[in-house]
């Protein structure tokens, strides 16, 4: 049985929190290994904010590839079909010729680092037309008097109905921008994304 995808329990653990909906989406629940539960959320939260408080400033990008590594690493050792992929820079965008667009078709989905305030993790489960369908784990809700304004544009909407798959969809032309507005990539500089397949869906 698939799981439901999760939130975030702080307003530091978006990181691990979606690698771990990356599994969940990607895999029944009987097959989920406990120890990538435990390595994940070890080694992720990884930074210190300006105040030298540990885990107060989120997950790195080298925390993110060494998870990288290690699941794959894992996968070859347990027999665990599964296939991770790093990208930084130029390649992480959403244009056609893509890896990041390239794994969606083939059915993976994609840590995607990008800004809400600040430095974020989502991710992305699937292409609808000019549209990403993603999962962010900070939890909102629609109804909140102070929900940001930033959300009041159609190029944002909540999705309510797919708690397995998306809780939002975002147009893809928004996403590319190299600013760092709310679902915005930003610069290439800031760019990072996870790729995973579960590869006995996924021939690659």
């Amino acid at each position: 049985m698939k799981n439901l995808l999760n939130y975030q329990t702080s307003e530091y653990d978006c990181g691990p929190v979606t690698i771990l909906n990356g599994i969940r989406y990607l895999f029944e629940r009987e097959e989920i290994y406990p120890e990538i539960i435990k390595f994940i959320m070890s080694f992720c939260m990884d930074t210190y904010n300006e105040a030298g408080e540990p885990c107060k400033h989120g997950t790195s990008a080298a925390a993110m590839n060494y998870v990288t590594c290690w699941l794959n690493h894992f996968g070859k050792v347990k027999n665990f079909p599964i296939h991770c992929e790093h990208y930084s820079g130029e390649d992480v965008t959403l244009t056609p010729e893509s890896p990041v667009t390239a794994a969606l078709a083939k059915g993976g989905v994609v840590l995607l680092h990008l800004f809400l305030d600040v430095g974020h993790y989502v991710l992305l489960t699937g292409i609808e037309n000019d549209r990403i369908l993603l999962f962010d784990p900070f939890y909102e809700e629609t109804d909140d008097p102070e929900l940001d304004e930033e959300y009041h544009t159609d190029e944002i909407r909540f999705i309510m109905d797919q708690p397995k798959r998306a809780n939002r969809s975002v147009s893809i032309s928004r996403l590319n921008r190299i600013t760092k507005g709310y679902y915005e990539m930003g610069s290439f500089c800031c760019r990072e994304a996870l790729v995973m397949y579960n590869t006995n869906v996924t021939k690659l």
